[in-house]
């Protein structure tokens, strides 16, 4: 029995499109990075505790819990939710016409095993406006985003390429958790 350890309207949505069936059991932990912490360990870690916390709580051995975390980097830094509009705007000016990376850390766990990875996409930006930010961000998409943008949605359009795996950009590699289940006989 597969678990997702998220409350991600995405993730479920990008796991129901590839053909999985499964149960939402969200994690609830502390999501701060440790200080000076790499954003691979960033988001592996996350992603490995939420799957562990969801896999304790369940007392179930037969359960395989899939826990995620994504985040944006910039030059190496972290750019998490945005914490309010201001803080929205703050990021999309940093990631305006520039090229960022999209990190995502999948971890499952079962009761003989966790496996962990991450997956690197590039993204780059379109130099955007300031008026185009407020716009952006007066649509209330940017919120309880990662960098304050959803690739699927408004932001498309500011998106000329990626390079790397389009559904981690959108939460979930899809392609890197079925491989992942694949090594647990799936």
């Amino acid at each position: 029995m597969l678990i997702l350890a998220s409350s991600s309207p995405r993730r479920r949505e990008l796991l129901t499109q590839a053909g999985f069936t499964f149960e939402i059991h969200p994690a609830h932990i502390p999501e701060d990075p440790h200080p000076n912490e790499d954003p691979i360990h960033y988001v592996t870690r996350l992603a490995r505790e939420k799957a562990e916390a969801v896999f304790a709580k369940l007392n179930n051995p037969e359960a395989i819990v899939l826990g995620a975390d994504t985040t944006v980097t910039l030059d190496n830094h972290i750019l998490g939710k945005p914490g309010n509009p201001e803080d929205a705007a703050r990021m999309l000016r940093l990631l305006s016409g520039r090229t960022h990376r999209v990190i995502t850390g999948v971890s499952l766990v079962t009761a003989h095993r966790t496996q962990t990875a991450a997956e690197v996409t590039a993204v780059q930006f379109l130099t955007i406006s300031e008026a185009e930010i407020q716009a952006y961000i007066a649509t209330g998409e940017p919120n309880d985003k990662a960098g304050a943008y959803a690739i699927q949605g408004h932001a498309a359009r500011w998106i000329p390429r990626i390079e790397g795996c389009y559904y981690n950009v959108v939460g979930l590699p899809l392609s890197l958790v079925s491989t992942l289940l694949q090594t647990l006989s799936i």
